[in-house]
């Protein structure tokens, strides 16, 4: 009886523990964002690079709001947007035209001045 008892304490506890990163896995974010000039930064909030980047991708998604998105993917808190994007290296950024089409893709830090580059070149149409 004690065995069946702990079985079944021990299965619900990992059944609770797991439920936020399942959750997390079934929603995948929309990218591109349709008819949109989208930016994606795939890190993690523990990479030192991607921790510099936090606060500039803050500020270029208010700048940008209404014009472009700007968007995090933790790819360490869920595994499966790494090979959906096909990334081998963090962090890396993924630029997408107003099309939906990949236009630009960089590996490491990338600095506010260099992402509003691009940003501003796509949403022109170049």
């Amino acid at each position: 009886m004690k065995f069946i008892v702990r079985f079944i304490l021990l299965a619900a506890f990992f059944t609770v523990m797991n439920e936020p990163a399942n959750l997390r896995a079934t929603i995948e974010p929309v990218v591109p964002v349709k008819d949109t000039v989208t930016m994606v930064d795939l890190g993690a909030k523990s990479c030192i690079p991607c921790k510099m980047m936090a606060p500039i991708l803050e500020e270029l998604k208010d700048e940008y709001q209404g014009r472009a998105e700007v968007i995090f993917i933790d790819v360490w808190e869920d595994r499966s947007q790494g090979p959906r994007f096909g990334i081998r290296s963090i962090p890396t950024q993924i630029f997408y035209d107003k099309q939906g089409k990949e236009a630009y893709r960089h590996v490491g830090f990338m600095g506010k001045e260099q992402i509003k580059k691009l940003l501003d070149m796509l949403l022109e149409g170049k």
